[in-house]
């Protein structure tokens, strides 16, 4: 589902993506071919070295190299941070501190933040949705809500530098705002948002 016609547009670019085992395979594979496509680069962050399990579902599916742990990972190297969903890869990410502490790390330094289906559950965690306007897969909306988060049941919401999908049938749609923000993001691009959490 990469956009081939990006051509180059976010040569120079790097994404996080911050995944555990379980992640949801499309949900991680699709944004970073589509950030590859328009001449970016990806790196998967994640708590321990060597490879991640990813699933199809409830259906093992293909893993992935971790290319540094939390340990090593600093947000000031990256444009921005992913968050893909997965019916397991969130309740391992949101319970490490180390793991909101990096999130955490790109809303104060207002870069994007991608995070589809499950994957907001860890910005809850972290405590970064209070108003603002998002969106996840039915089963967390609700949970965005009672975090104080204002939830639209559309395939992307944008909110200053925030991107939130639904499911994997809004992937295309969801690729197109990535590359879009990550492409047009600069360190006064997105002021006065977030509310920064302590941990």
């Amino acid at each position: 589902m990469a956009a081939t016609a990006d051509g180059q547009r976010a040569q120079g670019k790097v994404m996080a993506i911050l995944a555990a085992d379980g992640f949801e395979e499309s949900e991680l594979f699709s944004p970073k071919a589509a950030i590859e496509a328009a001449g970016g680069r990806a790196e998967v962050v994640s708590l321990k070295p060597g490879d991640i399990q990813g699933f199809r579902h409830m259906e093992k599916g293909r893993s992935i190299h971790v290319d540094k742990t939390l340990g090593e990972a600093k947000a000031e190297d990256y444009d921005a941070i992913l968050i893909p969903g997965g019916l397991f890869n969130p309740d391992r990410l949101r319970t490490e501190k180390e793991a909101l502490k990096f999130a955490g790390a790109f809303v104060k330094e207002r870069k994007p933040v991608f995070s589809i289906c499950h994957g907001p559950q860890v910005l809850i965690s972290a405590g970064l949705v209070e108003g603002r306007t998002m969106t996840a897969v039915k089963a967390v909306q609700r949970d965005l809500a009672n975090a104080g988060a204002d939830v639209k049941d559309e395939p992307v919401v944008v909110d200053h530098g925030l991107v939130t999908s639904r499911t994997p049938d809004d992937l295309d749609a969801f690729n197109a705002k990535i590359v879009e923000e990550i492409c047009e993001a600069s360190q006064d691009c997105h002021p006065r948002h977030y509310h920064m959490a302590f941990f």
